[in-house]
């Protein structure tokens, strides 16, 4: 490993902490209020106004500042993955909210962290910045598509909204690697929709919060944050694998969404209870 890839993975870790640990500090901001955060201008000044979810808004901007720095120096795959780590501190934190862990939900975590394992093991070299028009102009798409999508947040539960957080966290992630020197109109653009994607994906996230319970909100945010960025660098941003580590990234990238979608899928017990599937 080399020192760029030291200092982005020591990067990426502790952005995985900040987020696991504010994920829970964000569904208590949002729970405490009386109405759910519908509308996103309306979310946006609330939360500029709530002390609470300020402090957790700061939070995420020196996570997502780590999180940049690991983009630059890893395989987005890498970067993802290990941010995905955030997962499990967010399952243990979520204790704190009365949130009662069962094997089942245990298990999930295992199999989500098994997968980031075999990701970090095999990952390659990062890719180049990408600076061109198409690029900027797919990231503009990508948002205007997310604001498109939440029109139909009222029929939807937790586990969908994270779904779409994490599609717009995947596009904020993406964006990054159009951020560099020179600075041209492509750059300008890319670096606009790494705020846009990060406020919608926010607010979506804490619908998904208000909804349902702090975990089965995040795996499937997790994954869409990890799997969505792992295809778009190495097919079109030139991540590289380690050589004849393929199948394991593959693996990786299976387990991962494989414990994500079944821990979106169990019942956080109450005390004296057992987790059960929904």
């Amino acid at each position: 490993m080399t020192e760029a890839q030291a200092v982005g993975l020591t990067a990426a870790l502790l952005a995985a902490v900040i987020f696991g640990a504010v994920a829970v500090a964000q569904a208590h901001a949002v729970r405490r209020v009386d109405d759910a955060p519908d509308d996103l201008a309306h979310f946006v000044v609330r939360s500029v106004r709530d002390p609470l979810m300020l402090l957790v808004l700061l939070a995420y901007v020196a996570g997502f500042v780590l999180h940049a720095v690991s983009i630059w120096l890893l395989p987005l795959y890498l970067a993802q993955a290990v941010i995905a780590l955030s997962l499990p501190v967010t399952a243990l934190t979520s204790l704190r909210l009365d949130e009662r862990l069962g094997r089942a939900h245990w298990v999930a975590v295992a199999l989500v962290s098994v997968g980031l394992v075999l990701l970090a093991v095999g990952s390659g070299s990062a890719g180049s910045v990408v600076t061109d028009r198409v690029f900027a102009g797919c990231l503009v798409v990508g948002v205007v598509t997310l604001l498109a999508a939440s029109f139909g947040r009222h029929r939807w539960g937790g586990a969908t909204l994270g779904t779409l957080a994490g599609l717009g966290y995947a596009g904020s992630a993406i964006a990054v690697r159009g951020v560099g020197t020179p600075v041209h109109p492509a750059v300008v653009v890319a670096a606009l929709t790494i705020p846009a994607f990060g406020w919608v994906a926010f607010w979506l996230y804490s619908l998904g919060l208000n909804a349902t319970a702090v975990s089965s909100a995040t795996a499937p945010m997790i994954v869409l944050q990890t799997f969505v960025p792992a295809v778009v660098g190495v097919v079109l941003l030139g991540d590289g694998v380690r050589p004849g580590w393929a199948p394991a990234i593959a693996a990786g990238l299976a387990l991962s969404t494989l414990g994500a979608a079944w821990l979106s899928r169990v019942r956080l017990r109450s005390p004296g209870a057992s987790a059960t599937a929904s």
